[in-house]
């Protein structure tokens, strides 16, 4: 079984897939692919010093992740130049890590945890999509006090991201985390349980 887990900022998506590995699933982390995918020497390195220059490589011949965000931020069409070139190369180690964990162990729940796994089309990686969901608020509330900024730079990832009712739309389990940590785990624990009953 392989589950996606998306969800929005603040929103307890790492929270439970840290639970979830608790419980014995073998998590992907598609930010961590992320940074992987245009490491020194990959094909997806050459090409985003194509696409945004040879200033970005830093003087150990790896991209220069802040310098880059600068140019693909300051530029209108940068940030789907990058992900048309990123989002590719993390669905293949995704896809490859997914394969080799089923391998090793064919009954494993495999999470793949992904803020953009709807954005970048990954639903064909997984069996079903579970998304955590918080009101705008709470998560405006909650990721400037873990982050240390302003709410209106929390208001602005917000809405460069698609809204809750996008996911929802996409989810086989919904997840609210507006509430305390105790209810998430009790609505984890839940989900959780159901799941053992739909693969056994």
């Amino acid at each position: 079984m392989i589950i996606g887990l998306t969800g929005g900022i603040a929103s307890g998506k790492s929270t439970v897939a840290q639970a979830l590995k608790t419980r014995g699933a073998f998590v992907i982390d598609a930010d961590k692919l992320g940074h992987q995918a245009y490491a020194k020497g990959s094909d997806a390195f050459h090409k985003v010093v194509a696409q945004f220059g040879e200033d970005i490589v830093t003087d150990d011949g790896e991209i220069d992740r802040r310098a880059l965000g600068a140019k693909v931020f300051a530029d209108g069409g940068g940030l789907k130049q990058l992900t048309d070139i990123v989002w590719p190369a993390i669905y293949d180690m995704a896809a490859e890590q997914i394969q080799q964990s089923l391998k090793a162990a064919p009954e494993t729940v495999v999470v793949l945890e992904a803020a953009v796994l709807i954005e970048a089309g990954w639903q064909q990686l997984v069996d079903e999509i579970w998304v955590t969901t918080v009101e705008p608020a709470v998560a405006i509330e909650r990721a400037s006090a873990r982050d240390g900024v302003d709410a209106a730079s929390v208001q602005a990832r917000i809405d460069a991201q698609i809204s809750n009712a996008d996911r929802t739309a996409a989810a086989t389990v919904i997840i609210d985390n507006s509430a305390d940590a105790t209810q998430l785990m009790q609505q984890l624990e839940t989900h959780w349980q159901n799941l053992q009953e739909r693969c056994s």
